[in-house]
């Protein structure tokens, strides 16, 4: 991102729509909201992330002179058109859920609110940015979760589908929750914690495994975590291990941060031995990492047979997010103002589907949470400007079954605004934090969730409702839509 003029990171059809608004001149402002439908891998939340890289985007919003002749060689636009692409920028208001809150399906994720032919163009490079990191971020989590606890490093890199997916991937993996990346690239961009240990081919590189476990441990005494499968894990690796612990011991290191890692074979076996090797000779609080195509799954089915396990490094699984390989955000017209007009007209998608209906007009969306539990309650999408009053009585209703209904008492709950500002007249006006500090921020908020919600399999759905004022408004316009259907049939 800080090298790179992304402007052109777009479909075609996104231009040639922008030079038929151009060629047919109107002062629409629109409203387009980013949502997406379903969570990745069947569970019950998202993790929100790559605003920083959206805010990147849209400050450098411009098209070059090569970028201009590019465009113009495609003998696809006329030189009118092209003259307005040099002084282009964007102009408009966005605001957006801040990264690392936990988000679900129909809400807006992010709105843009500008000039039809600017909010036309930001549309692929905003889904491809929040699709792709709002996606490893939430499989970092479910991974995290099940690690119970216990650190998980993403090294993926090798795998990732190029070096944006695996830059952006790991930025997006610690906001899940990872403790440190193998990517030394993203630790330098954004200053987060780099892990590693070392190859098989150390170890083969050396005469025998135990000169290559003291050569190591000598470089590096306080992350000394050596690699105990090259040969044989029990019969060699361990006591291998065991021999340079001791060594170091006797030597006066301060013996933090060290352990082994196991990277083939029967993970949990290997390591309730390997604990018992360990533990038997006193090195009980060694650090024992494991490895191998794991995911939550598997990492969850080691915690149930007793592993000893206390660290997990991942890689494919996370940085490709294997089961669920693409987040499915869109990217929908809400509403459009004209010029001289009050307010905005909504705007409504129709489809067979009922789940692909899209939410009209300018909304934002207010998180509900019990005030005794810090829990999430629901989330309520409502009009920009709808108010509440959190000492009365809400009647809370689901918007594809409406004889679903909960009433929350006034004063057991407290409201929180998720959409924020972002961009105001197209200066930005939000500072985003840290990494590091992202990844605090959805740590607790995942507090907030029950534990019902964040299971793997099964888990309980979070309620996202419509107010009334928002229901109305839709269920009108697809009572008017259909009446016009059968009036021109």
């Amino acid at each position: 991102m800080r090298a790179q003029n992304l402007t052109l990171l777009t479909d075609l059809y996104e231009l040639t729509m922008m030079q038929g608004y151009f060629k047919n001149p109107t002062d629409q402002i629109v409203v387009f909201d980013v949502f997406y439908r379903k969570n990745p891998s069947e569970g019950a939340f998202a993790i929100m992330a790559g605003l920083e890289q959206v805010i990147e985007y849209v400050r450098d919003l411009h098209f070059s002179p090569d970028d201009v002749d590019y465009l113009r060689g495609l003998q696809m636009f006329d030189e009118d058109f092209l003259e307005y692409l040099r002084g282009f920028h964007f102009t408009g208001d966005i605001c957006a859920i801040p990264e690392g809150t936990v988000i679900f399906p129909r809400e807006p994720l992010l709105k843009v609110i500008a000039p039809v032919m600017e909010a036309q163009l930001v549309e692929t490079a905003l889904l491809n940015i929040i699709n792709h990191q709002s996606l490893i971020a939430t499989k970092a989590s479910r991974v995290c979760y099940a690690a119970q606890g216990d650190g998980v490093m993403e090294f993926g890199l090798r795998r990732a589908q190029g070096p944006d997916a695996g830059i952006y991937g790991a930025r997006a993996a610690m906001i899940g929750g990872c403790i440190g990346t193998s990517n030394v690239l993203t630790g330098q961009m954004f200053d987060v914690p780099v892990k590693g240990t070392h190859a098989h081919s150390w170890i083969m590189s050396f005469a025998d495994e135990y000169t290559a476990f003291k050569t190591y441990a000598e470089l590096y005494p306080d992350a000394c975590i050596l690699l105990v499968d090259t040969y044989d894990v029990l019969e060699s690796g361990i006591p291998n291990a065991i021999r340079v612990f001791k060594e170091m011991k006797a030597a006066g290191a301060k013996m933090k941060g060290y352990g082994i890692r196991i990277d083939s074979g029967d993970l949990a076996y290997l390591s309730k031995k390997a604990y018992e090797m360990l533990a038997a000779e006193g090195f009980g609080d060694a650090i024992i990492s494991a490895s191998s195509d794991l995911d939550e799954y598997l990492i969850d089915s080691m915690k149930t047979q007793g592993a000893m396990i206390n660290s997990w490094g991942v890689g494919t699984n996370l940085i490709t997010s294997s089961d669920w390989p693409a987040f499915g955000g869109v990217y929908k017209l809400a509403a459009i103002k004209n010029a001289g007009d009050e307010e905005y007209t909504p705007k409504i998608k129709l489809s067979e589907n009922t789940e692909k209906v899209t939410n009209p007009c300018n909304k934002t969306i207010y998180r509900i949470y019990d005030k005794e539990t810090g829990k999430i309650r629901a989330d309520l999408i409502c009009l920009a400007d709808e108010k509440f009053d959190e000492s009365e009585d809400m009647i809370l209703f689901d918007p594809l079954a409406t004889w679903k209904k909960t009433k929350v008492l006034g004063g057991t709950y407290r409201l929180r605004e998720l959409l924020v500002p972002i961009f105001q007249k197209g200066k930005c006006v939000y500072t985003s934090p840290s990494v590091m500090e992202i990844r605090d921020i959805c740590i607790k908020e995942k507090e907030t969730l029950w534990e019902e919600s964040k299971r793997l399999v099964n888990a309980q759905t979070v309620y996202v409702d419509l107010s009334d004022k928002l229901y109305r408004i839709k269920t009108d316009l697809l009572e008017e839509t259909s009446l016009k259907s059968l009036e021109n049939n």
